[in-house]
């Protein structure tokens, strides 16, 4: 209905612009409020550019009896302001050129999208109408002419110094190009778009005078089901924002993904503006569902939104799986924590550098920027401070821009980080280059016609500076060149041939975040060498696995990480029991057993000890939990096991284990086995075992009844009670065993008491992190 409206009323301006209707000069009056957000520079050609400087707009009420005040909007994006100077420095970068249209010059009319599709309507209107500009005569209104195949806009309205734009660079979204192109393309107004990607938009019936430098989203939903299908991920998430992005994303992924084997465990579109309704809903899916994979088609603004309230529920162990779309958004990083960590996506293909670009970025200086609202906003909120005479109309009023200091002038934008002027991943910038130089080389090929031979009609040519819009749009789509080492290049459909970089989201060990490229996916190559990844470079959501969350906070990490390698030095031991005796071999075996339990259980006792004295210092005149802080269960558990130690070197120093040749089993066999040396020693080492086991068992039987959220009584008492069950089994076993059998009853008791213990003290934690993690909060902690 919308895009019927805006149709309806420009044609009814058409008609009443007509050069024989009486109104046709006295109704030449622009009626809606100069925009500041604008750029301009007058040539030969003009070449019109739409970006989402702003977005995400102020909810405004109008209430009929005054006329509506323009629409604010809540942020600033830094990186699309970055795309307009890009497109800025493609377009003199041209005009200093003497192999590239060197008898013509390059201009540009660039106008804020605002992301918003009936303020994109409005300044594409502006784009290749012209702005006039108010109190002109109706004597000196120049008029323009775009000439389509079958129709003609009459642009009586265009400003005496202001040129029409003949292409328009822009539609950031597939859902504003969409609805650009109904309009453009009735009069064949080409529209390049640098990051629409919807397949739909390749319907050249549909959108004939669409180009874009965007990868369409039929290669991306291909690598996407390679992608899955690669780590044999086949119960999958799939959400998307309402839109033709998403719509059309998720349609084509279903349908490639059932190739690979690759089923939907849900699949979920939610609104722009996500409401705590909706955001409820979206989240209790994913929180509910098995799958812990998700593929999300949206944009930033929609997955900020999403992070914040899986953050607030402490969710994690989460494959994000990020589209095109989002896969580089940095500024997510922010709020975001390790939520997103180990994320992977496809990225359009990054260039490694445009030279010139980064010095033409930050040469902007507060003396030349304070009468362009673009950058004077942009300088403002980067330096939170004050330009004077500045045209920055969306922070003035406020209370904290009042606040500000005036700009000293000596700003920098070379001292200070700003995603405007990173070039670090120059990918839809890189876009807005090529789209630039799209244009200039197909004007360049129209240039270059010879009467007589040319493409159309009776072999004519176009002349380059009044060409129709369709002229162009043929040469563009026979376009073939090199730019910064790539070959550019259109198909049928007038998509480029796509190349993705794979993105894995990765935290550095000083806690900075970095996007780092693990693998490629080109679609030029043959299906089964199009998607290349590194494995061992993938940092994955679990590689951080919740040191941070309450319930393992809650249960002593520190104690609870040095029983887990504990535990792993027992396994090992189990090793040197197998293979042939030797006395070193036998001289480190029974020790590395002592040892290794006496630190496990110590470990335990003073995790145990811990949690009992917590609660028994907080009757009133107690302050006991002073003698057990941190340092101090260190100490008791080096002090437990320092015992055991001074028990096996004093083992050692009298009478060690040794290699012994048996021949009392069988008369005819000689078994090599390792003596024990003293047997006093052996049984002092499992003796003191029992001590730390008994103490332990006794202290978890006393905490038994302490809240569960805050202590592992009940686990430890049932791992002791393992513990014991084994070793006393092991006791009379070990006694009337002989010869080679020794050994695997040895090898039985450790696996099994070590087994025992691991899985009595972090199974239920596992089970909660993995499988429950909306348990693993503050909240349901202190309830119990």
């Amino acid at each position: 209905m919308a895009l019927l409206a805006a149709k309806l009323l420009l044609l009814l301006s058409l008609i009443r612009s007509r050069p024989g209707s009486a109104a046709a000069v006295d109704n030449c009056v622009f009626l809606g409020d100069e925009d500041k957000n604008s750029l301009h520079e007058d040539g030969d050609i003009v070449i019109g550019g739409l970006f989402p400087v702003h977005y995400s707009p102020v909810a405004y009420l109008a209430t009929f009896k005054t006329k509506p005040s323009p629409f604010m909007y809540k942020y600033f994006r830094s990186r699309a302001l970055r795309w307009v100077q890009t497109m800025i420095f493609a377009i003199k970068e041209i005009n200093r050129s003497s192999d590239l249209l060197p008898l013509l010059k390059l201009g540009f009319h660039i106008r804020d999208s605002y992301d918003d599709i009936p303020v994109s309507l409005r300044a594409a209107m502006l784009l290749v109408n012209g702005q006039p500009e108010r109190g002109i005569s109706p004597e000196s209104v120049q008029r323009y002419k775009i000439e389509g195949e079958n129709s003609v806009l009459d642009l009586g309205c265009a400003a005496v110094n202001r040129t029409v734009s003949r292409v328009i660079i822009g539609g950031a979204g597939s859902g504003v190009s969409m609805a650009l192109l109904p309009s453009l393309g009735s009069f064949q107004i080409p529209l390049v778009s640098y990051f629409a990607s919807c397949s739909c938009l390749s319907n050249q019936r549909e959108f004939p005078s669409f180009m874009r430098t965007m990868p369409s989203d039929l290669f991306q939903i291909r690598a996407l089901a390679r992608l899955v299908s690669y780590f044999s991920w086949t119960w999958v998430g799939i959400i998307g924002v309402e839109s033709d992005y998403a719509r059309f994303a998720i349609q084509l992924f279903l349908q490639e993904s059932t190739h690979y084997g690759v089923c939907a465990a849900y699949a979920h579109l939610y609104p722009v503006e996500l409401n705590q309704q909706a955001l409820n809903e979206l989240v209790d899916i994913i929180q509910m569902s098995s799958s812990k994979v998700i593929i999300n088609f949206c944009s930033e603004p929609e997955m900020k939104v999403i992070v914040k309230e899986i953050q607030s529920r402490n969710m994690t162990g989460l494959q994000w799986i990020a589209s095109e779309a989002w896969s580089t958004g940095k500024s997510l990083w922010e709020k975001s924590g390790d939520i997103l960590t180990g994320t992977l996506g496809f990225a359009i293909r990054r260039a490694a550098t445009i030279p010139g670009l980064k010095q033409h970025l930050t040469s902007l200086k507060p003396s030349h920027i304070h009468e362009t609202a673009f950058f004077a906003e942009f300088w403002e909120e980067l330096f939170q401070c004050r330009l004077n005479g500045s045209v920055n109309s969306h922070s003035h009023g406020t209370v904290s821009y009042l606040d500000r200091e005036l700009c000293k002038g000596t700003e920098d934008l070379n001292d200070v980080y700003s995603s405007y002027a990173d070039v670090t991943q120059l990918r839809v910038s890189f876009n807005v280059y090529k789209a630039v130089y799209l244009v200039a080389h197909a004007l360049q090929d129209m240039s270059s016609c010879k009467a007589g031979e040319g493409p159309f009609l009776n072999g004519s040519c176009a002349d380059p500076k009044s060409f129709k819009g369709w002229q162009l749009i043929h040469y563009m789509k026979r376009a073939n060149f090199s730019l910064l080492g790539e070959n550019v290049s259109f198909d049928q459909n007038g998509d480029p041939i796509a190349y993705y970089d794979l993105l894995n989201w990765q935290k550095m060990s000083d806690g900075s975040h970095h996007l780092v490229k693990v693998g490629f996916y080109d679609a030029s190559m043959a299906s089964g060498r199009s998607l290349v990844i590194n494995d061992s470079a993938i940092q994955w959501p679990g590689g951080q696995q919740h040191k941070d969350t309450p319930l393992v906070r809650a249960n002593n990490m520190e104690l609870s990480f040095l029983l887990l390698v504990f535990l792993a030095i027992c396994f090992l031991v189990g090793l040197l029991f197998i293979g042939e005796p030797s006395d070193w071999l036998c001289r480190i075996r029974y020790p590395a057993f002592g040892i290794s339990f006496a630190l496990c259980i110590s470990c335990l006792l003073a995790k145990t000890t811990v949690v009992l004295m917590a609660f028994r210092s907080t009757l009133p005149g107690r302050n006991v939990m002073k003698w057990f802080g941190a340092n101090h269960q260190r100490a008791s558990v080096l002090l437990g096991t320092l015992i055991q130690v001074i028990i096996c070197v004093i083992w050692l120093l009298t009478s060690p284990p040794h290699a012994n040749s048996n021949t009392d089993y069988h008369s005819t066999t000689i078994i090599i086995e390792c003596a024990t040396g003293s047997e006093v020693g052996f049984w002092c080492v499992l003796g003191y075992i029992g001590i730390l086991a008994c103490m332990c068992l006794l202290i978890a039987f006393l905490a038994r009844k302490l809240p569960d959220s805050f202590n592992e009584a009940k686990f430890i008492t049932f791992s002791m009670l393992i513990f014991f069950a084994v070793w006393i089994t092991f006791i009379p076993v070990y006694v009337s065993t002989v010869g080679k059998y020794i050994v695997a009853v040895h090898i039985f008791a450790i696996l099994a008491s070590a087994f025992g213990l691991l899985f009595c003290i972090f199974a239920p934690k596992c089970y909660i992190i993995l499988l429950e993690p909306e348990k693993n909060n503050r909240k349901s902690m202190m309830q119990r």
